[in-house]
């Protein structure tokens, strides 16, 4: 369930990102909150069903949830994102990069 609810957040984060950059960091924001609200409302949901243990399925939806978020934080950390633009790399741009000692 937490790879389905996760998985599907990642994937509209990812198509955001690409159409409306410029709502990347609120639209990531929102996502992860309406998706431990959905988890909220399926704890809620099941809470008096003998279909399984609730307690067990609570616990390994919080561990779950916990472990993506760290899988999470720890591939941004070591994702290489340029977040300034190197000279010479715009578009039309037929200056190359300087190099060497006169740089």
């Amino acid at each position: 369930m937490v790879i389905l609810f996760m998985g599907m957040g990642l994937y509209v984060l990812q198509r955001t990102a690409k159409s409306f950059p410029h709502l990347f960091q609120a639209m990531g924001l929102l996502l992860y909150t309406t998706q431990i609200l959905l988890l909220f409302v399926v704890l809620v949901v099941f809470r008096d069903t003998t279909l399984f243990d609730t307690r067990t399925f609570a616990f390994t939806l919080l561990g779950a949830t916990v472990v993506w978020v760290a899988a999470q934080g720890r591939a941004y950390l070591k994702a290489k994102i340029m977040y300034v633009e190197p000279e010479g790399s715009a578009p039309g741009d037929s200056k190359p990069a300087a190099s060497g000692a006169n740089s």
